[in-house]
């Protein structure tokens, strides 16, 4: 089994600010960066960090030619990227606060390119089982996910961000969902529980997909894990110095996935997950704050 990420490559512009900026003012930055980011580019990174075989599709420009060879760097299958010559590369301008908490302002770009043709190419090089993981920071969701199940691939749906791009009437047909709290309230709309805890939550995602195994991650409140519509793992958080929380939840799926998908037991695929998320968030910027998989066995529990 490999997997394919589909998904965004951005350029990440991060400003270190004392407070989420607010409308009408104008803030100095204490510091700028410019790393590489965009959920499927972090997830594809937290895959092969985590030990799997990984290829990324997806589209950038030609200022994106630094994202293709970090890629690279860190075990990445890029033969499917597609450069477009006309089309700048998508941008994240990213404030990051002194509580570690962030807020993102997003520019698609090439990453919302993608056409019918080229999705079938990257999924006609599949092999059955494959797992094909996505997003919602690039275009045609919908098609991907009826292309891959047409297939006979196994599917992973992290709908970030959520809007009506969201093919909500395909999630229950696939392999694994994951999603935060705030995503978890907009997936369930009416049928949300009100003044209840997160396990009512997490147990009304488990009927509205009975036949999906769900990943609810509540950032400090730790994380679920859903199977056959009822809660089987439930994750503390791990204490962790907080210096930037924008690859968590990429980190979180990577890890999650490549060890239920070798076999891990439930309860050890999440510990694993919690943990490697812990260290990424003690770091700055997105991609380069993932972890090593020997980084992660080798912290002590706590």
């Amino acid at each position: 089994m490999s997997v394919l990420v589909f998904g965004s490559a951005n350029i990440d512009e991060t400003y270190t600010v004392s407070h989420m900026v607010a409308r009408g003012e104008t803030l100095a930055a204490t510091a700028v960066t410019r790393r590489s980011g965009g959920k499927g580019l972090n997830q594809a990174i937290a895959f092969a960090r985590a030990g799997a075989e990984v290829c990324f599709a997806g589209m950038v420009g030609t200022d994106g030619q630094f994202l293709l060879e970090e890629l690279v760097a860190a075990g990445v299958d890029v033969t499917r990227v597609r450069v477009l010559p006309d089309e700048r590369t998508g941008v994240a301008v990213i404030q990051n606060d002194t509580a570690g908490d962030n807020c993102i302002l997003l520019y698609g770009g090439a990453n919302r390119r993608m056409t019918p043709a080229y999705v079938r190419e990257v999924l006609d090089a599949c092999r059955p089982g494959d797992l094909v993981v996505l997003q919602n920071e690039i275009n045609l969701p919908g098609e991907i996910i009826e292309g891959a199940l047409e297939r006979g691939l196994r599917v992973a749906v992290n709908p970030s961000p959520m809007d009506e791009a969201v093919p909500v009437d395909l999630l229950e047909r696939v392999d694994y969902l994951l999603v935060n709290e705030v995503e978890a309230s907009q997936l369930l709309g009416p049928d949300m529980p009100s003044g209840d805890t997160w396990a009512d939550v997490a147990q009304a995602l488990g009927s509205c997909f009975p036949q999906t195994t769900i990943a609810l991650t509540l950032g400090g409140e730790g994380s679920m894990l859903i199977r056959d519509g009822a809660v089987v793992v439930r994750q503390p958080a791990l204490s962790h110095e907080v210096v930037d929380t924008t690859a968590a939840g990429d980190t979180f799926t990577g890890y999650l996935l490549t060890a239920l998908e070798r076999g891990d037991a439930p309860e050890t695929a999440m510990r694993l997950a919690a943990t490697a998320s812990a260290i990424t968030v003690s770091r700055p910027g997105a991609a380069p704050s993932i972890p090593l998989l020997a980084e992660c066995e080798a912290l002590p529990e706590k």
